[in-house]
């Protein structure tokens, strides 16, 4: 690299993840230029309100920003819209695909993930819809408007949720998942059972062990053949089978990437100068001693203040708790950890009350908490989790114990 070249680092990804290693470059006093590319031709906005209140009929079409409208010019911050098409990790370029060419010092990915298409005969039918992006939100806001039979294929975060915003609205909802239980990547399968059998309860149809073998039309709409032979008439299909990290700039350009582009613990690639952050990024996880990939609001966010301190210099390990959360209708779930299937299992309070948590138990310490309408139990979780604490189960289901006690007993609130 020319010692003389200007300082610049080059954000690709103007997501929570891109926008927040600006920001915190500004805030840890970097003194070079900063350049976001952004490949949508929206303002930064906030992805995970799309799949929630955006949905509802009450909702006024407009997304919420990641940051105020004076941000990027007081934090001389240059947000330019652009794809980035191709990276010279030797002369430390990038191009975009209008032609323009950018020197940097330092590159982060911030290119997030890509939602994984459905394969089945009839995915691309007219009023088969994704969700991702604020077009397709805004697409599926207008579907909604006039559609009375909704089928969704996959029952993660994001179908449980759409699917809890169309029975909000008064439609016909069916869930199909292929697997045995809901969320199954995410929550134990305690927490899975109760959540199927409420969303059921609300007037959710949710079949499990069903996926979806093809999606037929006919003279009345669209209809969706189950893999049990079922079919299901629909006016508007939404899937959601998982994503897939956008690995295909890094990758040409030399980086290593496997399920993610590949970081260490400072969050620094395999080339010199270039670090990756959020959905696209998998690091070295100290709380699961394993390669992780996480997409989450939180990792995101922690990740991007991370990889400006390195980029300032600092060579500390990125460390912070996994936490997560979904609201789907009236239920508000949130995590604290990452569980395994071989926890414990731990309920606290009245699952029939619909406010209670799930405390996972790994060799007698605490993994990790699953929360539903209970604030106060992951606020104090996510202080608890990762401090290797040991704990009876006799205790944790006594009537007196509370997870808020408990934080307060062993972690000294600062003077």
């Amino acid at each position: 690299m020319d010692a003389k070249r200007a300082e610049h680092t080059v954000i690709i990804g103007a997501g929570q993840a891109g926008i927040q290693v600006a920001d915190s470059l500004r805030a840890e006093g970097y003194p070079g230029a900063v350049t976001v590319l952004n490949d949508e031709s929206a303002v930064p906005y906030q992805r995970p309100p799309l799949s929630k209140d955006y949905l509802s009929a009450a909702a006024e079409g407009t997304a919420l920003p990641l940051r105020g409208p004076d941000f990027f010019e007081s934090k001389n911050i240059t947000l330019h819209s652009g794809r980035a098409v191709a990276v010279d990790t030797d002369a430390r370029k990038v191009s975009l695909d209008g032609g323009t060419v950018l020197n940097y010092t330092h590159l982060v990915f911030a290119t997030g993930a890509a939602n994984r298409p459905l394969s089945c005969p009839g995915a691309t039918f007219e009023g088969v819809h994704a969700l991702r992006t604020l077009r397709d939100a805004l697409n599926l806001q207008r579907a909604l408007a006039t559609a009375q039979r909704v089928v969704v294929i996959g029952a993660g975060f994001i179908g449980l949720e759409f699917a809890a915003a169309a029975h909000a609205r008064g439609l016909e909802v069916t869930v199909l998942e292929f697997a045995s239980r809901p969320m199954g990547r995410a929550l134990s399968a305690t927490a899975s059972q109760w959540f199927a059998e409420r969303h059921r309860t609300d007037g959710i149809d949710l079949r499990l062990n069903e996926g979806v073998a093809s999606i037929e039309r006919d003279e009345a709409g669209l209809v969706v053949i189950s893999t049990t032979g079922r079919r299901y008439p629909a006016d508007l299909v939404l899937y959601g089978v998982g994503v897939l990290p956008r690995t295909e700039v890094p990758q040409a350009a030399g980086v290593a990437t496997d399920n993610g582009v590949l970081v260490d613990a400072a969050l620094r690639t395999s080339v010199p100068g270039v670090l990756a952050v959020g959905d696209c990024a998998s690091f070295p996880n100290v709380h699961t001693g394993t390669r992780t990939r996480l997409e989450s609001v939180q990792n995101a966010t922690d990740q991007g203040r991370h990889a400006a301190r390195s980029i300032m210099g600092e060579n500390s390990s990125y460390a912070q708790l996994p936490w997560f959360w979904s609201t789907q209708g009236a239920l508000r779930l949130q995590i604290a950890g990452i569980s395994e299937p071989t926890d414990e299992p731990v309920i606290l309070g009245d699952p029939s009350s619909g406010k209670f948590s799930i405390a996972l138990l790994r060799n007698g310490a605490l993994a990790a908490v699953e929360s539903v309408n209970s604030p106060a139990d992951h606020i104090a979780a996510r202080k608890l989790v990762g401090q290797n604490i040991s704990v009876d189960p006799a205790t944790l289901t006594h009537p007196s114990f509370s997870l808020k006690a408990l934080a307060k007993t062993l972690i000294p609130v600062p003077s």
